[in-house]
């Protein structure tokens, strides 16, 4: 299986250098217009099945942990649970701006996109606060413990 890997690794290596040493040969000026004819996709599919790759085994190796420690499955689906609790608060705790009108272009956000840009924000600040004191707590108790 290891030895699947590495050539794999090594293919999608190849394919990304030979897509680098043409992006770079086709100098400045077809790297301003985009690459129209087709300089820049490969590079592309090689991150987005580099990506895909990743994700894929990421999730086998954590699904197969999960299932062989128990007891790391109850912490698991805590720290999930606390999570999502996190992000129940937050939703309901920001309100939509219904009166304010925000625009992308011609896009104008309804109600629903404010109220989840507001508990995206409202949970960032959260989760960030819930850092920096478990890393201040850590200090504290490592300066203690000393």
């Amino acid at each position: 299986m290891h030895k699947i890997f590495k050539i794999v690794a090594a293919v999608l290596s190849l394919i990304g250098i030979i897509s680098l040493v043409r992006i770079i040969s086709a100098g400045d000026e077809a790297i301003k217009t985009g690459g129209e004819d087709g300089l820049f996709e490969p590079m592309a599919w090689i991150g987005y099945i580099t990506l895909g790759i990743t994700i894929a085994f990421v999730l086998v190796f954590v699904l197969k942990n999960l299932f062989t420690n128990t007891s790391g499955l109850k912490n698991t689906l805590i720290g999930v649970g606390a999570f999502v609790a996190v992000l129940v608060i937050s939703y309901a705790v920001s309100g939509s701006d219904l009166p304010i009108e925000y625009k992308n272009g011609d896009t104008i956000a309804t109600p629903n996109e404010s109220t989840m840009v507001g508990a995206g924000i409202v949970a960032f600040y959260i989760l960030l606060a819930v850092a920096a004191i478990a890393m201040i707590g850590s200090g504290v108790k490592k300066v203690i413990s000393k």
